[in-house]
């Protein structure tokens, strides 16, 4: 069995399971070996009900005293009994599981494994599971991996698959022996299969370590590559200064910072080099790198060339094409919109205005490099967002015109220490003020008991005509993690507030046109809440909405946090973030707090690399900013940096 083998080569895996697990992009034997777990569960030691406190992680051995009842409650039924130890007695409770009735008898004793809650000051377990004797005893003290799931697949089938591939698959080196040995790699087929089933914390870290060096080395290799090729072009492109870009500047209603001034003086500079451009624009949510863009296009288009701005999702494309066309209309020229939601007749215009060169600025989602777009006279790549495209997709949109300059933008907070590794080939322009009119974040950190009192601030904001996000780490419940998903939120915040006050969803899973139309709805002002999982972290703004209340903030890195609350305060009027968790553990509070002292991104990003420790790698995976599938730039910054000496010292091999 080969890495490159259909994923129906594995025993056990058929043509209908393989149907499900393209849902996760599995389509051959190496991709699922690449789906690596979220997470592990442990099974630890049996504790007595006296000593549970809440948010316990624990396994009670105890005896069915009652027999379980059911009722349904906001359509959903909750099943409930009470179990007890020689300690003392505990209710536990599972939501859409009234079959559980069927396997529980009074006077047995079980070993049950959940989270401990309160419920009007009684503990209480829900959904917890139920452990055979013989499991507990096999996996105590174990790593258990958790996967990613999608409708229709369990995460016993994944293990399952999982454990027959890793003992037939065939599995190279990479590198030669000699770099193995220096930089004390282990092997790599051992070291998937510890990072899938791990003996021990020991043995993870070590294997993690091995594929995290890969997927860096992968990455960093193409940076340099792409360095190479920049270093050694010639542009066909040199454009002068122009009235009309220093127009539109003068015309804007606003200042221009010090931080916008050098990085338009930047670009230009890079247009009269003689050389093509390759330039990244780094700055805080809200610092104005937009304009710095229409600055940059003026100035192509006004020297006869095309103009081209990729963004991640199809509202920000709508907004950048508003944004854009109206400053640009005024002088004459046309900007088009392209991306995927078109209609045929409507698409085929524009491929015809882009070809023609009737297009001058051309705003679009990654429908910009598919096949049939054609440019007349492309001078200038720009995309925003860097991280939500891969290296490969931002050099297909170059490769559409004759060497174009190349513009990248990124509100990330990467530390400048990792920026200049992660963007190697780009030279970089930091703009660190922010427009005098941006009014700071005013936010909080608490706990799950100020719910109530955050459920009236949202409602005093929306009856002073503002909008709000609230923020689920998860889209839907989950038996193996305890935390708000944005699925049955969304059902309590419409009881809360009624019929008066919009309330709507938004998630990954949900089709592109479907979350696109909610997400239009929201900056339209026609939602008052927007209820949503990381999805809103980049691609919207809405300048009207002033409130934004994270639920499980400590379930997210700094960086990730700072990013969504720059989603905020994009108006006139104030904007407030509520960071709210149920854990009381003083370190992971404080930690929150960082960003209760500082609104600066830059710093964040430095706090989250210096408070970040191995240990998180084991629960639920960060959002990943430069989307790794196992590697994180704040956890794994060290491995990062000796990834990068190692290209440095074999670079003519690249």
């Amino acid at each position: 069995m080969n890495k490159e083998d259909k994923i129906t080569v594995i025993k056990g895996v058929g043509e209908k399971t393989a149907t499900t697990l393209s849902k996760l992009n599995i389509y051959t034997v190496g991709d699922l070996l690449m789906h690596y777990p979220s997470g592990y569960e442990t099974y630890g030691d049996i504790v007595k009900i006296e000593s549970l406190q809440e948010d316990d992680e624990c396994i009670i051995e105890a005896k069915l005293v009652k027999m379980p009842k059911t009722v349904h409650i906001k359509g959903k039924s909750v099943t409930s009994c009470f179990v007890t130890d020689s300690s003392g007695q505990l209710e536990v409770t599972w939501f859409n599981m009234p079959f559980i009735r069927n396997n529980l008898y009074l006077g047995t004793r079980y070993l049950f494994r959940g989270k401990v809650g309160l419920k009007n000051n009684r503990r209480v377990i829900r959904q917890p599971k139920i452990l055979d004797r013989n499991e507990y005893m096999k996996n105590k003290n174990k790593l258990m991996p958790i996967y990613p799931l999608t409708a229709g697949i369990t995460n016993n089938a994944i293990k399952k698959a999982m454990t027959a591939a890793l003992s037939e698959v065939e599995i190279d080196e990479i590198y030669p022996k000699e770099f193995v040995k220096k930089h004390k790699l282990g092997d790599l087929k051992k070291c998937l299969k510890a990072v899938h089933f791990p003996k021990s914390e020991e043995e993870f870290l070590e294997a993690r370590k091995r594929l995290v060096f890969d997927e860096f080395y992968q990455f960093m290799s193409g940076i340099y590559k792409l360095k190479k090729e920049k270093n050694s072009i010639k542009s066909d492109f040199i454009f002068e200064n122009t009235k009309v870009s220093d127009e539109i500047i003068s015309e804007f209603e606003f200042e221009l910072t010090e931080g916008q001034k050098k990085a338009i003086s930047d670009i230009r500079a890079d247009f009269k080099s003689g050389r093509v451009m390759s330039r990244l624009i780094q700055g805080d949510v809200g610092c104005g790198k937009t304009a710095v863009a229409i600055a940059a296009m003026a100035e192509v288009i006004e020297n006869g060339a095309q103009a081209a701005l990729m963004v991640p999702t199809q509202v920000l494309a709508k907004q950048h094409f508003d944004d854009v066309s109206r400053v640009l209309s005024s002088k004459g020229y046309k900007t088009v919109l392209l991306d995927g939601s078109m209609r045929v007749k409507e698409k085929r215009e524009a491929y015809r205005a882009i070809e023609e060169g009737e297009a001058d600025a051309i705003i679009g989602t990654h429908a910009l490099i598919q096949e049939g777009v054609s440019f007349k006279r492309l001078g200038l790549c720009i995309t925003d967002e860097q991280h939500r495209f891969g290296v490969r997709q931002r050099k297909e949109l170059n490769l559409k015109g004759e060497k174009p300059h190349v513009l990248v933008m990124s509100a990330t907070p990467i530390p400048r220490t990792l920026s200049l590794m992660l963007y190697g080939d780009l030279d970089i322009s930091v703009i660190k003020q922010m427009p005098s009119n941006r009014k700071p974040i005013k936010n909080c950190v608490v706990n799950t008991s100020y719910r109530p009192s955050a459920y009236s601030f949202m409602e005093k904001e929306i009856k002073a005509g503002h909008q709000v996000y609230v923020i689920c780490a998860m889209v839907e419940e989950s038996e193996n993690i305890e935390a708000e998903n944005c699925i049955d939120y969304t059902e309590t915040l419409r009881e809360r507030f009624g019929m008066g006050i919009i309330v709507e969803c938004v998630h990954g899973k949900m089709k592109t046109a479907e979350k696109d139309e909610i997400l239009e709805r929201f900056a339209e002002g026609l939602i008052d809440i927007l209820v949503s999982t990381t999805v809103v972290e980049v691609g919207i703004n809405v300048p009207n909405a002033t409130v934004m209340l994270i639920e499980n903030a400590e379930r997210f890195g700094l960086a990730t946090l700072h990013q969504l609350r720059g989603r905020i305060g994009r108006g006139d009027a104030q904007g407030y973030c509520i960071f709210m968790t149920p854990i009381r553990d003083a370190e992971r509070v404080e930690r929150l707090k960082t960003l209760n002292s500082s609104n600066d991104g830059f710093f964040i990003a430095n706090e989250d690399l210096r408070q970040r420790g191995p240990g998180d790698v084991l629960g639920v995976r960060q959002s990943g900013e430069m989307q790794f599938k196992l590697a994180d730039i704040y956890n794994d910054a060290e491995i990062l940096k000796e990834v990068n000496l190692s290209i440095q010292e074999n670079i003519n091999s690249l």
